[in-house]
């Protein structure tokens, strides 16, 4: 069976750490849907950089796919105002609590571990990283300074210059070692 994710977008989102899980996880066999928590297919990143998603949570919500059932994992990117933005948006914040609650993979990087998995609770009783100086708004789970933290079904990870490993560690969850090391070996990492 192919592995399906979702990856939700949000303007002000992190450039780097969205398109290196696209391209990685696409690049091991695994599906992924880009998705835009606005109304617009287009987001614009904090670098300045656009992004034309595949969908948008509005089209989600109406179809017979916004589900735990029909995809294997859900990533976030951080970025500033990215994270403070996907928190605001309650339907992705409900898909994520539903989407750990079946057990699936749950992935967030730099801001996006504090900014938004914390305030839904996610995070209690959890091993995690974040960016540097995040960890100190997040009143529960366990921070710890590493590049990528895998506790169960959550795997989160520091910032822009952690984003292959934590593609890589996404990969591993989903689909196994092999798939890790056959991308290693393909990218030259």
């Amino acid at each position: 069976m192919d592995k399906k994710v979702l990856i939700f977008l949000a303007n002000g989102f992190e450039e780097v750490e969205a398109v290196t899980p696209i391209d990685y996880l696409r690049r091991a066999g695994i599906s992924v849907t880009i998705t835009a928590i606005t109304e617009q297919k287009a987001v614009t990143g904090a670098r300045g950089i656009t992004l034309v998603t595949d969908t948008t949570i509005t089209e989600l919500l109406k179809s017979e796919l916004f589900t735990p059932a029909s995809w294997d994992g859900v990533i976030v990117p951080g970025g500033i105002p990215g994270a403070s933005n996907l928190a605001a948006c309650k339907p992705a914040g409900n898909f994520f609590k539903e989407m750990n609650a079946a057990g699936k993979i749950i992935g967030a990087i730099c801001a996006s571990p504090s900014a938004f998995l914390a305030p839904l609770g996610l995070l209690e009783g959890k091993r995690f990283t974040c960016y540097p100086g995040w960890e100190k708004q997040v009143n529960c789970g366990t921070w710890l300074e590493e590049n990528v933290v895998v506790d169960g079904n959550l795997i989160t990870s520091r910032a822009v210059g952690t984003a292959a490993d934590f593609s890589l560690a996404l990969i591993e969850s989903l689909v196994g070692k092999d798939a890790v090391n056959t991308l290693r070996k393909a990218a030259l990492l």
